[in-house]
């Protein structure tokens, strides 16, 4: 299935806005082949008659947190404090190509949902070009959500967290302690 996986990939990737050139096709398939060793590995694959329609992958992200590809740019923008409580040991989105003809009718949405459903305590990210303002928007109308750089440290990349993980809900930041909540007191606290 490899083959068909790098057909489909190059058929996404070398267009617009991505434009990747063919040594970036022949470096997903090696990819793609030490990827699939990686810890919590997998795929969700769409086929028809006409072959592949769409495939996601991911795994489990694991410490030390990589630098390698745009791993660096992650951790630039969020801090390390905040990717090992957001992304370390969570299930990594790494592609997800939805070839021309098979898109506009939930393909990505579908395989995002098949790849992610399982994820470790709901916990799902993925990272994307922010020059791919069509899949931004995607990602956004499913409701997966944007995490804020820090100040300043905003780059060429933007990281999402699935609707379903914890730190969403939190717009990815830090939590805090618990602390006490003083509250005035009400007339009817008052009159006791």
């Amino acid at each position: 299935m490899a083959d068909a996986l790098v057909e489909a990939y190059a058929e996404v990737f070398t267009a617009p806005p991505w434009n990747e050139d063919e040594e970036s096709v022949r470096h997903f398939r090696t990819r793609l082949t030490t990827d699939a060793q990686r810890l919590g590995f997998r795929a969700a694959v769409s086929q028809s008659a006409a072959g592949i329609e769409g495939f996601a992958t991911g795994w489990l992200t694991q410490h030390p947190f990589p630098t390698t590809r745009a791993y660096g740019k992650v951790t630039a923008q969020l801090g390390p404090e905040r990717v090992t409580d957001l992304l370390m040991g969570a299930l990594e989105v790494d592609e997800l190509a939805v070839r021309r003809r098979s898109r506009a009718n939930g393909l990505g949405r579908r395989l995002l949902t098949e790849l992610t459903m399982d994820a470790p305590a709901a916990r799902s990210w993925l990272l994307t070009a922010r020059k791919a303002t069509a899949t931004m928007a995607t990602y956004h109308r499913l409701g997966w959500h944007e995490l804020r750089p820090l100040p300043g440290a905003e780059n060429d990349i933007a990281v999402f967290l699935a609707p379903t993980h914890p730190g969403a809900t939190a717009g990815g930041q830090r939590p805090q302690p618990n602390r006490p909540i003083r509250m005035a007191p009400t007339k009817s606290a008052q009159a006791l």
